[in-house]
């Protein structure tokens, strides 16, 4: 649009003479299943916008349903990137990777005037294009057999071990890692290895750049528009239910078994199948991996049972993944206070059938306030923020025998039912020992009235009686 290639060139306001205004990076945050895909498209139709993919299951070919890809249809309507790309078979594609590659395609859409959206559902990917975040160790050739992924060799050593080689090279970082989080024990081993430096020594160098802060290093890019799609979780429970129900009714169960005996079958039969790396991981693979491995070589009713239990095994994965995407929007962005932690607006979109005025038009007021150069009239989310509190803090439960990092992590524990449990059965077990021990400082014999010491002779006398 003309409208918006314009802005570019036009002057903020009288008294910043001189100073352009520049267009916003949109970036639109939500849980799966909150219409992210369908709000970049409308505004990528209405700006003369293109699409970023922020997903880390798409950037693979092949499972379109699983990963709910958008369609043919619908990247035709609006240019999309960073979809479909890397072989299926690639275990070692990195956010590194992706940072490179959608930091470069955001700057060419900018050069073309044109406004670029990035919406997903990773986190971390959509954090490495918003701030300094990421630190560069060996350049690798993505796919390439000859260049060894030291990280992946890493996680395959025990976990304890690897925590314990981090905590005598780096204990700032190990002291904030649980020993169980083997793949960010691993990374940061392989910095320290591959740089020389420790991971917490880069990351203490990007907090103290000019604009940099809790979270990383600066902002990438100067004008951020970040919109958070909400839903109430009770409706928005339902709708992932449902829409597991429509993916099979699409096909989910045929593109399982193509990509199982395509990529998957001979790794189970050597007994070597991953579902930690790659493509693999997805949400709705590895979940329906009984069935697949079993299918034709059971009965029809344990097959029928496996695939019950695949399918509700997906729809309580997807929804505690919905939580968790949530959970990382409040305790990264609206949780943080500082300069660097740009505003983020909420749209509510519980009830679909008011999508236009309650989603659509809000969404393209805010950016065209950022486009025109000011404030939105709309108000930024923000929840109260304990400056005492520490994420990383590390705190160990004797009762449970387990290690908690982060001070609310450690709240929740202390007030959890297991947690509870585990105190009631040690108090239970330190009253009975009092008790044995009460009972045994007591004489059976107390109530009765002591004899008068007789003679020695006597005395022995009744201590051969009663032996």
């Amino acid at each position: 649009m003309a409208s918006v290639a314009a802005a570019r060139a036009v002057p903020v306001g009288s008294g910043l003479r001189g100073l352009q205004r520049t267009l916003p990076l949109v970036v639109i945050l939500g849980a799966t299943g909150t219409g992210k895909s369908t709000l970049a498209l409308q505004l990528g139709q209405r700006l003369g916008g293109e699409i970023v993919s922020a997903d880390s299951m798409q950037v693979y070919e092949g499972l379109d349903i699983i990963t709910n890809k958008v369609s043919a249809q619908e990247q035709r309507i609006c240019r999309h990137h960073m979809i479909s790309f890397v072989d299926p078979l690639v275990t070692n594609y990195t956010v590194v990777d992706f940072r490179n590659r959608a930091t470069a395609l955001i700057e060419d859409i900018f050069a073309r005037d044109k406004i670029p959206i990035v919406v997903g559902g990773t986190n971390y990917y959509i954090e490495s294009l918003l701030w300094k975040v990421l630190v560069n160790t060996k350049p690798q050739e993505m796919g390439t057999e000859k260049v060894i992924d030291r990280k992946v060799e890493l996680e395959k050593e025990d976990g304890l071990v690897l925590h314990k080689r981090l905590s005598q090279v780096d204990p700032e970082m190990a002291a904030k890692l649980h020993p169980h989080d083997k793949r960010k024990v691993a990374r940061s081993l392989q910095v320290f290895e591959e740089t020389g430096i420790s991971h917490s020594e880069f990351l203490h160098r990007q907090h103290t750049e000019e604009g940099g802060g809790p979270l990383g290093g600066p902002l990438k890019f100067s004008n951020p528009c970040i919109l958070w799609l909400h839903a109430d979780q009770a409706v928005l429970d339902e709708r992932l239910d449902k829409r597991v129900d429509d993916m099979l009714a699409a096909g989910l169960l045929e593109e399982l078994r193509d990509f199982h005996r395509r990529y998957n079958q001979k790794n189970v039969s050597e007994n070597s199948q991953d579902y930690q790396h790659g493509i693999f991981q997805s949400i709705g693979f590895k979940e329906f991996h009984e069935y697949l491995i079993t299918e034709g070589k059971c009965t029809l009713e344990t097959s029928n049972q496996l695939l019950k239990k695949g399918i509700e095994a997906l729809k309580q994965v997807t929804k505690r993944y919905a939580r968790k995407q949530n959970r990382w929007v409040k305790n990264r962005f609206l949780s943080r206070p500082g300069p660097i932690v740009p505003p983020v607006y909420g749209l509510e979109v519980s009830d679909v059938s008011k999508w236009e005025e309650s989603v659509l038009e809000p969404a393209l007021e805010i950016v065209q306030s950022f486009i025109q150069g000011h404030k939105p009239t709309a108000t930024p989310i923000k929840m109260p923020y304990n400056e005492a509190e520490n994420k990383r803090s590390y705190h160990l439960c004797d009762l449970c025998d387990r290690i908690i990092i982060g001070d609310r992590e450690w709240a929740a524990h202390i007030k959890s039912k297991s947690h509870l449990n585990q105190l009631k059965k040690r108090r239970r077990l330190d009253s009975d020992a009092v008790n044995t021990i009460e009972s045994q400082s007591v004489s059976p014999d107390h109530n009765k009235e002591p004899k008068e010491k007789g003679s020695p002779g006597q005395n022995d006398q009744e201590l051969k009686c009663s032996v």
